[in-house]
């Protein structure tokens, strides 16, 4: 038996680190006992409140407006003291300077989970201090945890891991769909960086060629993003190719309708729809950077290109169009793979090692 563990993730956004969050207690909580702390009122609170995948959660909210601020320290510390909990897997970065706080003086086994890449490192004397009470860092992939190495202090005793993310429920059951066009599928925020324009600028060639295609993308619009982007679909002429569905609590059944995910970003600490992607057996094109090189040296049959080469990326989008059957014969092979390597019995036993 391990000791009742927290993860805590306090951002109000609602993006692959929010999910994360989720998915990882979903992950534990059928093994060990797990409190789920986050923001009140935001995207995950509501995903607890509302979303069926997670209504079994045990959850507590902690409200506040700054990332160092006395309600994290208070409210954390009196959760945990109250309901005896040892080990924290936190999520996330800023807040980690309240958690030092909340802390300090309780034997707490902390472990730090990191999910995306960071640029500027973390060495000085106040960032030492804050991170001197972390047992272990956790990377998502070898790329990140290069980049822990690089950016984070380590204490002396402090360990570092690589725990792949696992797909936290299983497939969807629907059948592969044949489609009379081409399907192209994107997931992510629309905001700079997640390639969404950069795969409609690809999808160019599909019309210079004749070939019909629907791009449809799933995920919120960040706001200060909305007007450049509303801007940018009204240049296309082929814009009514594009469907811009929003936020999706059933992407899984999505990606069966689709023939090719098309996933342009600039850099990813893992990238969780990726994963998604690959387990469904569909088609993969994206920039070959930071995580996602990880996923091909994994042994996926998947395309990758020149880093934010946006004309390769058009070339290769042509060649699949050109290929489709035998690409969607090659990209089911993937789903064997991706059983093995996904599975949430090998992520919750990595983790459990590191817990009192």
């Amino acid at each position: 038996m391990k000791a009742r563990t927290a993860v805590v993730c306090f951002s109000p956004n609602a993006g692959g680190m929010e999910l994360a969050a989720l998915k990882l207690s979903k992950t534990l909580s059928k093994y060990i006992d797990i409190t789920l702390i986050m923001q009140t009122d935001k995207f995950m609170h509501k995903q607890c409140l509302s979303n069926p995948d997670y209504s079994d959660l045990k959850f507590e909210t902690v409200k506040f407006n700054m990332t160092l601020s006395p309600s994290i320290i208070y409210r954390t510390r009196k959760i945990v003291k109250e309901k005896s909990i040892k080990n924290v897997i936190f999520i996330g970065a800023s807040e980690l300077k309240s958690l030092y706080f909340a802390f300090l003086g309780l034997d707490i086994n902390l472990i730090v989970r990191h999910g995306t890449t960071k640029s500027n490192p973390k060495k000085d004397f106040f960032h030492k201090l804050i991170y001197s009470d972390v047992s272990a860092h956790v990377a998502i992939s070898k790329h990140l945890s290069k980049n822990v190495k690089f950016i984070v202090p380590f204490a002396k005793n402090t360990k570092l891991k690589i725990i792949i993310p696992t797909m936290p429920k299983a497939c969807s059951a629907n059948k592969k769909k044949v489609n009379d066009k081409i399907e192209l599928l994107h997931v992510g925020r629309v905001t700079p960086g997640k390639g969404l324009k950069e795969a409609l600028v690809a999808c160019e060639t599909l019309v210079e060629h004749n070939i019909n295609f629907n791009l449809d993308s799933y995920g919120g619009m960040a706001d200060k993003y909305k007007d450049e982007f509303e801007n940018f679909i009204d240049t296309l002429k082929y814009k009514g190719s594009f469907h811009l569905c929003g936020f999706t609590n059933n992407i899984y059944d999505e990606y069966p309708k689709h023939d090719i995910f098309i996933f342009p970003t600039k850099g990813e600490g893992f990238g969780n729809v990726m994963m998604e992607a690959i387990s469904h057996g569909i088609i993969i094109l994206s920039f070959n950077n930071t995580a996602i090189t990880n996923f091909k040296e994994m042994g996926f049959h998947m395309h990758l290109v020149e880093d934010g080469n946006v004309e390769a990326l058009s070339k290769k989008l042509l060649y699949i169009a050109q290929n489709l059957e035998e690409e969607m014969l090659l990209s089911q092979k993937n789903i064997p793979i991706a059983k093995g390597l996904f599975s949430a019995q090998r992520e919750t036993k990595e983790y459990i090692e590191l817990l009192m």
